[in-house]
């Protein structure tokens, strides 16, 4: 019979060979997409529920954690950057104290996508496989009855709990280089109605990006109306910890970690952290709406160029 310490070495060498081959079945299973260090937890995309107005054509689907999300494909037809801006726009927000929903890198596999042709990428040429391996999913909001908004008339803008919220959004937005007017929803809560900031794919010089620094009225949320005078937006932004939210980026999946999505966020960090930068950007959005009134704004909104100084701030990404 073989001794005690021989028995303790074949007991190694198969927990060694255990570890090796669930590594490589990993890799294999998750398209080669290491999970996250974010959440080491994983979580499967399981049931698909619908697809989603959109131009990243994203899905409803249930997880395995029971909850329901909006998904992101990363081979979405906007553009590979999509699941980046996505996760760090969000942790942006939330490092400003923006309400935002819950978002985790979702696992998205071969096998689900083989029961669930309806949820394919749709194309001029037809439809297309989304690809297998960790995918964007931020939490939807809406479930258990909760009662929830696209859109308010503007009688109930004094039932916005957070409205002085939309100040700051904007003045993020501008740092962030976001291509697309901002986007928010509506929750009905006890203390009154919440908003909550969604879709920040084109944030970080778009999908793909590559788009030119946008005039600063292109991030503004539609109706200006909504907009309410706050203090204290550019300390907000001057005290987040760049450092730590870079970081953090660095810890998203290898798949969304593409040069532009990291040169962009880190030009944003550099703008956020620029005392003068951010503090000429509040006196230059504060006269919005009270100065000029919905038609004219939006008349003026192509017009008027970024400021110079603005294309000048940034850090050069590690």
């Amino acid at each position: 019979m073989p001794g005690k310490e021989t028995s303790e070495l074949v007991v190694a060498v198969h927990c060694f060979q255990y570890v090796i081959v669930a590594q490589i079945c990993n890799l294999l299973f998750l398209g080669g997409c290491p999970l996250s260090a974010l959440d080491s937890d994983r979580t499967y995309v399981t049931h698909f529920i619908r697809k989603l107005r959109g131009g990243s054509q994203p899905i409803l689907a249930q997880a395995s954690d029971g909850f329901l999300y909006v998904v992101k494909f990363t081979n979405n037809p906007q553009g590979r950057n999509i699941s980046f801006n996505e996760a760090m726009g969000t942790e942006l927000y939330q490092a400003a104290g923006l309400p935002v929903p819950v978002w985790k890198p979702l696992v998205l596999t071969e096998e689900f996508l083989n029961r669930n042709n309806l949820c394919w990428i749709e194309t001029a040429e037809g439809f297309v496989r989304p690809e297998s391996g960790l995918c964007f999913g931020s939490r939807y909001l809406g479930g258990d009855g909760e009662k929830l908004w696209e859109i308010l008339p503007r009688s109930s803008f004094a039932r916005i709990a957070n409205a002085g919220d939309f100040y700051l959004a904007w003045l993020v937005d501008i740092c962030a280089a976001h291509t697309d007017n901002r986007q928010a929803v509506f929750e009905d809560r006890p203390g009154g109605i919440q908003a909550v900031f969604v879709d920040h794919g084109h944030m970080f010089s778009g999908p793909e990006g590559m788009s030119p620094r946008p005039n600063y009225r292109a991030s503004a949320y539609l109706d200006m109306r909504i907009y309410e005078r706050t203090s204290n937006i550019a300390q907000t932004v001057l005290d987040l910890d760049g450092d730590t939210l870079l970081r953090r980026a660095k810890h998203l999946p290898t798949g969304w970690l593409t040069d532009t999505a990291l040169r962009n966020f880190s030009e944003c960090l550099g703008l956020l952290a620029d005392a003068k930068a951010v503090e000429s950007i509040v006196e230059l959005i504060a006269g919005f709406p009270v100065q000029k009134d919905q038609r004219e704004f939006l008349a003026d909104k192509r017009q008027r160029g970024f400021p110079d100084w603005l294309l000048r701030a940034g850090v050069q990404c590690a």
